[in-house]
């Protein structure tokens, strides 16, 4: 019998976030943002381990703490090479499968993780995402890849933006790394729409739809997310003038 593959979610955060610093672990309805993110993440039946990535700056001890606080499990490596980071965590925790989130998706949707996770298990794919082709809100992001292909890719390149964005050199590469970019459905179809975690404006947004919703349905959906904004369009103020950076 073939041994079970290993899933594990991987979350790369750190403390010093140039344009919110500490960002991870600003709270919403009594928790840090970090906390929502993995809870939500435990939702998804296939994810085995949920991990956090950070980085050895001193910076980073805060979060660490914190982690050992919540019982969430980390690994410490390299700042700038995340790529190497990521590669590190997913060995340390023998992880066949990575599904990589990064800290700055809170409200991530799990019935949207285990979709690209099951589509991931299911297909002979190297590389399978809903952030590659932006169709999705953004800050519903995931890549699902494996351990070997990741390996590869960082055997194949040294240049610092593959290093520093984990999987730039794989999606790059499409003759080399097969991939399956998955579109979002009509209800969803929303890609204007920032619900990553980059500036002030954003945590104000967050903020608000996890202190709705925590009353009610925890376990919101995005399509729960995009019908509240809909109904509550001023909302959209909030988060209307932070300029999102290129690639993560």
């Amino acid at each position: 019998m073939a041994k079970k593959m290993k899933i594990v979610a991987i979350i790369e955060a750190r403390m010093t976030s140039s344009r919110l610093p500490g960002k991870v672990l600003l709270e919403a309805a009594g928790k840090p943002m970090l906390q929502h993110l993995v809870e939500r993440l435990k939702l998804a039946p296939s994810i085995d381990e949920i991990v956090i990535a950070t980085t050895v700056n001193d910076a980073d001890n805060e979060l660490i703490k914190f982690c050992s606080s919540a019982n969430i499990k980390y690994f410490r490596g390299s700042e700038n090479d995340v790529m190497d980071r990521v590669i590190k965590t997913a060995q340390h925790f023998n992880a066949d499968i990575i599904v990589e989130i990064t800290g700055d998706c809170p409200i991530i949707d799990p019935l949207i993780v285990e979709q690209v996770v099951r589509i991931f298990k299911n297909n002979r794919a190297d590389y399978v995402s809903n952030a590659h082709v932006r169709t999705y809100p953004d800050g519903m992001d995931v890549q699902v890849f494996s351990l070997d292909s990741l390996v590869k890719s960082s055997s194949m390149t040294t240049n610092s933006l593959d290093r520093e964005h984990v999987t730039l050199h794989i999606r790059n590469n499409p003759e080399i790394f097969s991939p399956i970019h998955i579109m979002a459905p009509p209800e969803i179809h929303w890609p204007e729409l920032g619900l990553t975690l980059d500036e002030l404006g954003d945590y104000h947004l967050i903020k608000n739809i996890i202190e709705y919703f925590s009353k009610s349905n925890a376990t919101f959906t995005c399509q729960n997310i995009v019908e509240y904004l809909k109904n509550n369009s001023e909302l959209l103020n909030l988060n209307q003038s932070v300029v999102r950076k290129g690639d993560s």
